[in-house]
């Protein structure tokens, strides 16, 4: 077997078992990649972009703003909440029993200019610190008592996670300039992209999404780059005659 063949196989491998793992990572990761390589636009020119109804995928930055917020526990002005209870099955894998989105309208400005954030369409884009806390069926509060299959243990793992965005804070936001339904300019998600609204620093908001898979998220950059520096001393290989 010539020299060319075996180093196209092993770099074929290689990155067939990085991109394995960087699938394992799940859509976080294309959130990922979309927020830190998505054009960075100014609102402003984001409005234009909307009234000329172009199909670009833009980011945005600006203040958060809204006339309706909500108040959290400690009172500070929410604009958006998610709260998910997750309970351990006997296969050992969590299931959503209970997932509530609170909102209300909102968007990003700056001194000139104001874009509405489409909240309907705000899902797995969500990049926040969330605030997890775990403890047992027993230890749930009535309400969230009654989300829990009949018959389930008492001393069943339970995990309450709560997601959400302050009004008094600075975001970006990666999505479609459009119209909107009333005609006011809108960020949103645009065929099969996701809205991504995150109130943190890129690097912060890339060590969320990474979460505990970091690990593999770095072997498998690198080994895209090992694999792909293979393939391309194979074909080097192969134009010698190795």
């Amino acid at each position: 077997m010539s020299l060319s063949v075996i180093l196209a196989l092993a770099g074929g491998a290689i990155l067939l078992v990085a991109g394995l793992l960087l699938r394992s990572v799940g859509p976080r990761l294309r959130i990922g990649r979309l927020l830190s390589g998505t054009t960075l636009v100014p609102i402003d020119e984001a409005v234009e972009i909307a009234s000329t109804d172009s199909p670009r995928y833009v980011r945005v930055t600006g203040r958060i703003s809204s006339d309706e917020e909500f108040p959290d526990d400690q009172n500070r002005p929410l604009v958006f909440r998610r709260t998910r209870l997750e309970i351990l099955g006997a296969d050992r894998d969590w299931t959503i029993v209970l997932d509530e989105r609170e909102a209300v309208r909102f968007g990003l400005e700056t001194r000139s200019a104001y874009i509405a954030v489409d909240d309907v369409a705000l899902g797995e884009g969500l990049v926040v610190i969330p605030r997890v806390s775990a403890g047992t069926v027993a230890d749930l509060p009535t309400d969230m008592g009654a989300e829990i299959p009949p018959g389930t243990p008492p001393e069943t793992p339970v995990r309450l996670t709560i997601e959400q965005v302050s009004a008094v804070e600075h975001a970006t936001v990666v999505g479609r300039p459009v119209g909107g339904s009333k005609g006011a300019p809108t960020m949103t998600s645009e065929r099969g992209r996701p809205l991504v609204v995150t109130t943190l620093e890129q690097a912060a908001a890339m060590r969320v999404l990474a979460g505990g898979r970091r690990g593999r998220v770095v072997a498998g950059a690198v080994g895209l780059g090992i694999g792909l520096g293979l393939i391309a001393a194979s074909v080097a290989a192969f134009l010698i005659g190795a």
